[in-house]
């Protein structure tokens, strides 16, 4: 589905009234919405709207009075003086027939609900007097709360919490998703998000044209690599991951059995010499094979029909490293860069990336955690604590030429083209030793069956997150692999496959 940042929201409501919709019938039905999400949240008991000046506490206001006609107790709270309501906002204050209450924090009560309608998706600078004293009245109160568009406090576009934020019980948007939504620390705010259909028509996403997705099946089920009844291994790829010496093994191990679990045809483990013994001992169906450098390396691929690449679990830091990501490149194979790999490049990121562009090659993926993706990007990290997240991932794609994931619990993958996926799937419990590392297999195994590199790392993420929730509490690194066949089974039945 795909995600609206504010300006193409207001695009889209501009294109509806263009279109014959009124502005005013649009806050009717977003208020209308609102009002059914506070009936099932407080069947009974007063409710508290608590009104901005803005189209947000337009809507608060449509909902009161329509929540007022269905029988409940309402009170209305505004922030601010009614005569500077303007607008479709103004329109529905005049509906509201009750009395509008000062905004005396005293005044909340003890009500069943709290609707939050002060401010929505367009807030970009930090709360301050008595928008945050009212906030934190909210908070203090300890009622659920229902927000309208987005937590009161939330930025729309970053997810970030600007001075103080509501935390909601549920939160109603209307049309799509925003990126706070999704993004942390907002996505924790919002609580429960309901999508609420406010008669902007479809077709406006033709003109808009989104480039930001939420990262779900529906998103990449036309890549999907299902197997055919006629087919082989040989059709399914094969998949190399790349083996540190002695002491780093385990990390190349969990990433091929990754591969080879995600539907690679064949996975092949490339050993130095000292650590052959070592992992030809632990691997059954995964292959191993020795390579030494990267000289070996460019033997090895030879072979066409190794046709993509993980470089990086625990495969070490320094130039043998750097040489080997070189070689993999000039074979122009599908390709995975992932921890050593990029950790290699942190004092020389431009080397990187000049070497891509050299390439030409399209279907490389990096997967840098926080930590390592200011060693690439420093200029794009989070040091500013408003920055989106998405965008800095988009730019980080474009400079380097890469499709690129940068992990978390609210992973952002960004191509260089302008497309970006947020996940919401991914468990607390994934975030542990070794899980990056089957992450990067997935994704391998992906692309060794053809997958372009954009909907690989997009799959990879959802499958990886939905292994989390399938393994549960408590799940090492070991059990992701073990568990990716019931999360197949679930894709196959969700796109109708036979197995």
């Amino acid at each position: 589905m795909e995600i609206l940042t504010t300006g193409e929201m207001e695009q889209a409501d501009r294109l509806s009234i263009a279109g014959g919709v009124s502005g005013f019938a649009l806050m009717l039905r977003a208020g209308q919405a609102v009002a059914n999400a506070a009936a099932d949240l407080a069947e009974k008991g007063p409710i508290l709207v608590v009104v901005g000046c803005g189209n947000n506490g337009g809507d608060g206001f449509v909902a009161a009075t329509e929540l007022a006609a269905r029988g409940h107790e309402v009170s209305v709270i505004l922030l601010g003086e009614r005569d500077s309501l303007k607008g479709d906002a103004a329109l529905a204050a005049k509906g509201w027939k009750a009395p509008v209450l000062p905004c005396d924090l005293s005044a909340l009560g003890s009500p069943a609900l709290i609707i939050d309608a002060l401010f929505g998706a367009g807030l970009n600078r930090p709360v301050k007097g008595d928008a945050l004293a009212t906030i934190e009245a909210i908070m203090a109160n300890g009622a659920p709360v229902l927000s309208i568009d987005l937590p009161s406090g939330i930025n729309g576009t970053t997810g970030a919490v600007m001075g103080a934020a509501i935390r909601a019980t549920e939160t109603v948007t209307f049309f799509r998703k925003k990126p706070a939504h999704l993004l942390l620390p907002g996505r924790i705010h919002c609580g429960r998000v309901r999508v609420a259909d406010i008669g902007i028509a479809d077709a406006v996403l033709d003109e808009i044209r989104p480039v930001t997705f939420e990262n779900t099946p529906d998103y990449w089920n036309g890549a999907f690599p299902a197997p055919h009844i006629d087919g082989h291994k040989y059709k399914r790829g094969h998949a190399v991951v790349v083996s540190g010496h002695l002491t780093s093994t385990g990390a190349a191990r969990l990433s091929a059995r990754g591969a080879l679990r995600a539907g690679a045809g064949l996975v092949t483990v490339l050993s130095p010499d000292d650590a052959l013994g070592a992992n030809a001992a632990a691997l059954t169906a995964v292959m191993v094979r020795r390579m030494n450098g990267a000289a070996g390396f460019a033997e090895v691929l030879a072979d066409r029909r190794l046709n993509a690449c993980v470089i990086g679990p625990g495969a070490g830091i320094g130039e043998e490293t750097r040489a080997l990501v070189s070689t993999a490149l000039a074979a122009g194979r599908a390709l995975v860069l992932d921890a050593d790999a990029l950790t290699s490049f942190a004092d020389t990121p431009d080397r990187l990336f000049e070497t891509v562009r050299q390439s030409g090659g399209s279907d490389i993926i990096l997967t840098p955690h926080e930590g390592e993706f200011h060693r690439l990007f420093s200029e794009m990290s989070n040091k500013h604590p408003f920055r989106s997240k998405l965008e800095r991932v988009r730019d980080a794609a474009r400079r380097s030429g890469c499709v690129v994931l940068l992990k978390g619990a609210d992973t952002v993958v960004a191509s260089p083209d302008g497309r970006a996926t947020i996940a919401a799937n991914a468990p607390p419990w994934l975030a542990t030793a070794g899980s990056g590392d089957v992450l990067s297999g997935i994704i391998g195994g992906l692309l060794a069956q053809s997958v372009p590199a954009f909907e690989a790392a997009c799959m990879g993420v959802w499958m990886h997150g939905e292994t989390g929730r399938e393994a549960g509490p408590g799940l090492i690194a070991e059990d992701l692999p073990e568990v990716l066949p019931a999360v197949l089974r679930r894709l196959y039945d969700r796109f109708g496959i036979d197995y």
